[in-house]
């Protein structure tokens, strides 16, 4: 599994708004950034994934986005964000499209 670089998670956390209801933690060593529970953004190696509306995530993908995560197994309604691309703009939004969804539950501790 690909990990990022130092530069890749500075890059990524300057791209994640600040904002107290955000959170950023380890995944399978990588990075996310979670609302809610819900994963909206996140590094698979050097790649930017965000989760965002299907009609934004197909514009994304029009402007050069692709499948994000393992290319055996992608992350389904997910789309990588281009070279180029304003990072911070569209992790913004996938977290408030993310606002908008239920919170999931909390898990019970072990």
């Amino acid at each position: 599994m690909p990990r990022p670089t130092e530069e890749d998670v500075a890059r990524f956390r300057a791209a994640v708004p600040d904002d107290p209801r955000v959170e950023v933690r380890p995944m399978f060593g990588n990075v996310g950034a979670f609302l809610g529970g819900h994963m909206f953004a996140g590094l698979f190696g050097s790649q930017l994934g965000v989760k965002l509306p299907e009609a934004e995530a197909a514009e994304l993908r029009a402007a050069g986005g692709g499948d994000f995560g393992p290319p055996e197994r992608p992350m389904g309604g997910w789309v990588t964000v281009p070279d180029g691309a304003d990072a911070a703009r569209l992790v913004a939004r996938a977290a408030e499209h993310t606002a908008t969804l239920p919170p999931k539950p909390a898990r019970k501790k072990r």
